[in-house]
């Protein structure tokens, strides 16, 4: 039966004081909708249609949420002119029988780093654990299986401007050029072809991983949250694309304190490897499941096989990136105005720009399309966070420094 439902989540969030001029400037801005039509929000599996948006193809569904199809919304950042650290969000959708829309914000304060997600408490509150000036709002949409599923009409959020609170860094990022380390037993995820949580279709030999927390899970193709894995002298630094393995609210790379769920055990230790080996939670995950395993992390294929060289489920090293991944390794400044593509040629879509004697923080370098500029051709890519999520590119030769702009990393 359908039912019209209104999911209010009152984040009395808190702001800083601003220049006047940018108080003025922002004013009246101080309430929104997020523009669910526009072209530049990120959509897996997302249907537009007059009233809302919904759910394109109801087969697909994902691992992390078994017995669902799945769709995910991710709005471009807003820029709030401003750092606040809470706010008011007001979804309108339409949710029949069974269906589920959740609702979920992050900010930056810096070019490529994000706080985790963050979702309403019982009591209808979200608070960030620091201050930001640019806010994105995820939405996942979950229905029925092969039938209906929930349209979302409207997405209002409105900013708070109280006194700001004791900011908590997240991960200790703050303290560490990188973040702690944990030794974890990781599992191989496989599932080529089917669809991860933030609407990536898996890849035969993948590079990504699954973490058990929506938390840390960055937009498709993207490269916001990080984790570095060390095996048997073998590393590679993977994006964060899935949920799981057992659990989905478990981010136990947090502090007691802020972890969602299990806060008696200690930071470090994920749930199914103290329910496997130590018998907590009699055994079992979230869902009532015995885990069958310790493993607290879930590794796609090339990752597994070709980067880590595994040949079998095993415990390895694992360093969860400062910042939550997203601040890149280094600085390029460009010498020019120059388009940031979403892949590595000039055919590619225009995502961003960088501009002249300005500095980006950015990953690594591919080769890709030769350009020539000034009588000089380069076929090097740097690729670059961009702040409304994900990644683009931006062609080396209008870089300053050597033939990758100083970027020693290759992707």
């Amino acid at each position: 039966m359908w039912r019209t439902q209104v999911l209010c989540l009152l984040l009395v969030l808190t702001g800083l004081a601003v220049p006047p001029a940018a108080a003025q400037e922002h004013k009246d801005q101080g309430s929104w909708r997020i523009d669910l039509a526009g072209p530049e929000a990120d959509r897996g599996n997302v249907a537009r249609r007059p009233d809302g948006i919904t759910v394109e193809d109801s087969a697909v569904r994902t691992a992390s949420v078994p017995g669902a199809s799945h769709a995910v919304y991710t709005s471009p950042g807003r820029d709030l002119g401003r750092r606040l650290t809470a706010f008011t969000v007001r979804t309108e959708a339409e949710l029949p029988s069974g269906t589920k829309v959740l609702t979920e914000i992050r900010g930056s304060d810096r070019p490529g780093t994000w706080t985790q997600w963050r979702d309403a408490d019982g009591a209808g509150t979200v608070r960030l654990p620091q201050a930001v000036s640019l806010l994105q709002v995820r939405l996942t949409l979950l229905g029925v299986p092969d039938g209906p599923s929930p349209t979302v009409r409207a997405v209002t959020v409105t900013a708070a401007g109280q006194s700001a609170p004791q900011q908590v860094p997240e991960n200790g990022a703050s303290a560490a050029a990188s973040g702690p380390t944990y030794r974890l037993f990781a599992t191989r995820e496989g599932l080529t072809g089917q669809t991860t949580a933030n609407g990536h279709v898996i890849q035969p030999r993948d590079h990504f991983v699954a973490l058990p927390s929506r938390r840390m899970l960055a937009t498709n193709g993207g490269h916001e949250y990080q984790v570095r894995l060390c095996y048997k002298g073998r590393c590679e630094t993977a994006p964060v694309w899935d949920v799981g393995p057992w659990n989905t609210r478990d981010d136990y790379w947090n502090p007691p304190a802020q972890r969602e769920m299990w806060r008696d055990l200690p930071q470090g230790t994920p749930e199914a490897q103290a329910a496997y080996l130590n018998g907590y939670n009699g055994g079992l995950d979230e869902f009532g499941r015995r885990a069958a395993n310790p493993a607290g992390i879930d590794v796609a294929d090339g990752t597994f096989w070709d980067g880590l060289g595994m040949s079998d489920n095993d415990w390895v090293d694992v360093t969860f990136m400062p910042d939550g991944g997203g601040g890149g390794t280094t600085t390029v400044t460009a010498w020019t105005q120059a388009n940031v593509r979403s892949c590595a040629a000039r055919s590619c879509d225009i995502v961003s720009t960088v501009y002249p004697n300005e500095s980006y923080p950015a990953h690594c370098w591919v080769v890709g399309e030769s350009v020539t500029d000034e009588g000089i051709t380069n076929d090097k890519w740097v690729r670059l966070p961009l702040n409304a999520g994900g990644v683009g590119y931006v062609s080396a030769i209008y870089l300053k420094g050597d033939e990758t702009g100083g970027v020693t990393t290759r992707c």
